[in-house]
């Protein structure tokens, strides 16, 4: 068969990075927004998706059928076809874990040039359809090199982790140093926009009690299911809980954490590896550094990051349970984490924390708690019950890692409280004024 000499090439952009010349099967593919098929052998076209390769290069894998002559010029790659076939083996039929076609999300996201719905110096997301379903499309960098088959695990993993307070992720795709994760979409507001509206700071839609002892509750069950039940092993980490990382759902008014599994698929809480090493997804976990060191970079929110990881950068279960101490404060008062505020008599700005605030109300004792718990609840909740609440958030936010409860023992005291705001509810409160849940968690 007589073969052109001709080279044919494309632009394909892909982003943050400079166009590049695609391969002649690539360029050809009549599949390439198809759903991957693990077990279609009948397809005749290659479909390739980009993952990461022991040697910390990025190898495009073929995961549909590939020909001999095709086989030929990937030989070189570390992993073969019948090794990647194997990993995904693992999980049965039902249960297979959705990685998508990349060139899915370009189409999804109108090769990003769609106006994204958030966008940060680590991230940005885009609300697409997929496969007919509302989603939200994370796009991050990766900050650790792992196996194909570890990758497909873990995403697999997650994705079979299902809980009434996360929001679930569907499944992932992998193109050059970016992964893009994809969620659920979820109607609702996140909670720092529910508790201040950015439009009417003095309007909530949070306007009683029983909405917001609700939401801690949520909030606790979640992150606890996430460190001892997802079977992803004791000790998964979150990393990212803050009020904008908690979606309040309409018209339940239910908290569902947003997030769940990016840290751990960006290589954020273990493993991180030394880029002059050939070691891949360490499980001893990164050197632990000064933040300072150049040998160590990590993001996190001011006010929600504990101060040992300001210090190291290492994510741990203990650093999820202080930035959750740092919402129900804020949940209770309506303030922000961390703001600036003009004082007159130095004439510069200074620095209030609501840990601060919260620390000095205690001290001054029951009218200082009174006063400090967001006026708009306009004093219509049980005094008792909010005072309970302030200190499990300041246990939580203890500046010794050690001293800070397990979620575990924090969701069990926070239903209880729960419970009892119910039982104030029905004796103070017109019943229809209380929204509860009481399904399994």
């Amino acid at each position: 068969m007589c073969r052109s000499k001709k080279k044919l090439t494309t632009e394909v952009m892909e982003p943050n990075h400079k166009p590049r010349r695609s391969s002649p099967s690539s360029s050809t593919s009549r599949n390439s927004t198809k759903k991957l098929s693990f077990n279609d052998q009948s397809s005749s076209s290659s479909t390739t998706q980009n993952l990461i390769s022991p040697n910390g290069s990025t190898q495009s894998f073929i995961l549909n059928n590939l020909n001999n002559n095709n086989s030929q010029s990937w030989s070189s790659s570390h992993h073969s076809l019948s090794s990647l076939k194997g990993a995904l083996s693992l999980f049965p039929e039902q249960q297979q874990p959705h990685i998508y076609n990349f060139q899915e999300i370009r189409l999804a996201t109108q090769n990003f040039l769609k106006t994204p719905l958030s966008s940060s110096s680590t991230s940005t997301s885009w609300r697409c359809i997929i496969h007919g379903q509302n989603v939200i499309v994370i796009q991050r960098k990766l900050r650790r090199l792992m196996e194909p088959d570890v990758l497909i695990e873990n995403v697999g993993m997650i994705c079979k982790s299902h809980h009434s307070s996360l929001i679930p992720l569907k499944g992932a795709s992998i193109s050059g140093n970016y992964i893009y994760l994809v969620y659920e979409y979820i109607k609702g507001v996140n909670l720092c926009e529910a508790l201040r509206n950015p439009r009417n700071p003095n309007f909530t839609i949070l306007s009683n009690w029983g909405l917001r002892i609700q939401i801690a509750s949520d909030i606790a069950s979640g992150l606890d299911y996430i460190h001892h039940s997802t079977g992803l092993g004791l000790g998964f980490v979150h990393n990212h809980i803050k009020t904008t990382s908690i979606i309040v759902t309409e018209p339940s008014l239910n908290a569902k954490i947003c997030h769940f599994g990016t840290a751990e698929l960006c290589g954020e809480t273990k493993g991180l590896k030394d880029p002059d090493s050939d070691e891949i997804g360490s499980e001893k976990g990164p050197e632990l550094k000064k933040c300072g060191s150049k040998g160590l970079k990590f993001e996190g929110t001011r006010g929600y990051m504990a101060p040992e990881f300001q210090w190291t950068g290492m994510a741990t279960v203990k650093s999820d349970v202080y930035a959750f101490g740092v919402v129900v404060l804020e949940l209770i008062s309506g303030k922000e984490a961390v703001k600036y505020e003009f004082d007159e008599e130095s004439g510069g700005y200074v620095k209030v924390s609501v840990i601060d605030t919260a620390t000095k109300a205690t001290e001054d004792g029951g009218a200082g708690l009174r006063g400090w718990v967001d006026k708009r609840l306009k004093d219509s909740y049980p005094v008792d019950v909010a005072e309970k609440l302030i200190r499990v958030g300041l246990e939580c936010v203890d500046n010794n890692p050690n001293n800070r409860p397990d979620m575990g023992r924090v969701a069990g005291r926070v239903s209880q409280m729960y419970l009892e705001s119910k039982t104030w509810a029905e004796k103070f409160a017109p019943l229809n004024d209380f929204t509860i849940s009481l399904g399994p968690r």
